[in-house]
């Protein structure tokens, strides 16, 4: 069989081989005369999958290294039958471990504390659960907001976007783009949405850039309306608005969710999923992940800050920041070459003891735990 491969796909080099004729090629790239006698192809969201790509091809099966899918037309895809899949949830641990930097960068540049505010999270999803988990963690006050779900489970756990309106501190988007319907998210941020606030806000966009209304969202900050914002998606994306890149405490090119981590998953789930379409016999994936700079992490006993600190020194979206403000028209350069980042498990916190080491275990840090069968030595756990 023969496969044709995104070449910009992480640790999946050398993987397919020994099972397929296997064909690199930058996503952007593809064409319908690449496919013509493939039976599979791996892609990102830079490939389109549309009848003028695959039309009297042979492609049989289509995985994407992405939670969306908005780039393969699924419909023609039935019609056909082609398989297809994609990888949801794969980065969810990393766009949480985003939007929670990003609520200490707020707390530091503002001087609050990240317990005494109330975050809305709005889409209550894979990221967004994982986003309230991180929350709760930092013992925010939470309030959820997922009509589809408070539909089929009931409101028991559900807020209205009014109420949310009327008592969050910190907004934070995770719904998926839906431009027409009763759930309909595009530009669900929009004038109206800002003359319904009760109080100023901080918002954070990890989700589509076409939630917010660009022009909208300007007005608001001018205003007061918004305090400021952590943004890592952009209407009309790569085309980044220059005054709302400006303005914001942190912009970053659609990099939330580029972890080692989340990569490795995203990849695993398309991989095992070909395997079993094909019936491959290949071995588990299991991709040896790249080390942090410095694991390791020494944090002062005596620190009113030991939660804060280790959570920025896994990751400190300000780096990301400064670096795409100096450099906006480098947006898909950025991404196709960022450098990615750890979760918290890849970091070994010394130190940390008692409540705080509770605390930045549940985050996924190594932390010593003492037992009196370790004789009082330090061993370390996830």
């Amino acid at each position: 069989m023969k496969i044709v491969v995104d070449c910009g796909i992480p640790f999946i080099k050398d993987l397919l081989e020994p099972y397929a004729e296997v064909v690199y090629l930058p996503g952007e790239d593809i064409r319908k005369e690449d496919l013509v006698d493939a039976d599979a192809i791996l892609i990102r969201s830079t490939t389109h999958c549309t009848r003028d790509l695959l039309d009297e091809t042979k492609v049989k099966f289509i995985g994407t290294a992405t939670t969306g899918f908005d780039h393969i037309d699924v419909d023609y895809c039935r019609v056909k039958k082609i398989h297809w899949v994609n990888a949801p949830g794969c980065n969810a641990k990393a766009v949480a471990q985003y939007v929670t930097s990003a609520i200490l960068c707020f707390s530091k540049k503002y001087g609050f504390r990240p317990s005494d505010k109330t975050i809305g999270i709005i889409g209550v999803g894979q990221v967004g659960q994982k986003v309230e988990r991180s929350a709760r963690l930092l013992e925010m006050n939470v309030m959820l907001n997922d009509p589809p779900r408070s539909r089929n489970e009931g409101e028991k756990n559900f807020h209205s976007m009014e109420s949310l309106l009327s008592k969050c501190d910190i907004l934070s988007f995770h719904p998926i783009l839906e431009k027409e319907g009763p759930d309909k998210t595009y530009h669900m941020v929009d004038a109206t949405f800002f003359k319904k606030l009760k109080k100023p806000v901080f918002l954070i966009n990890t989700a589509r850039g076409a939630i917010f209304d660009t022009e909208a969202l300007k007005k608001a900050i001018k205003e007061g309306k918004v305090i400021d914002c952590a943004l890592d998606c952009w209407e009309n994306e790569p085309n980044v608005d220059r005054d709302l890149l400006a303005t914001s405490l942190i912009a970053t090119p659609h990099i939330a969710g580029y972890s080692s981590e989340g990569k490795a998953n995203a990849t695993r789930n398309i991989v095992e999923q070909l395997n079993i379409f094909f019936d491959l016999g290949m071995p588990k994936f299991s991709p040896s992940l790249p080390l942090p700079e410095d694991p390791i992490l020494k944090i002062h006993k005596n620190s009113p800050h030991k939660i804060s600190s280790a959570l920025l020194y896994a990751y400190d979206p300000l780096k990301d920041s400064d670096y795409f403000k100096g450099h906006p028209e480098k947006f898909e350069e950025i991404r196709e070459n960022y450098h990615l980042r750890r979760e918290y498990k890849a970091f070994r916190i010394l130190n940390a003891k008692d409540t705080d080491s509770d605390i930045l275990r549940a985050f996924g840090f190594q932390t010593p735990l003492r037992s009196a069968e370790n004789h009082g030595e330090d061993v370390y756990r996830e």
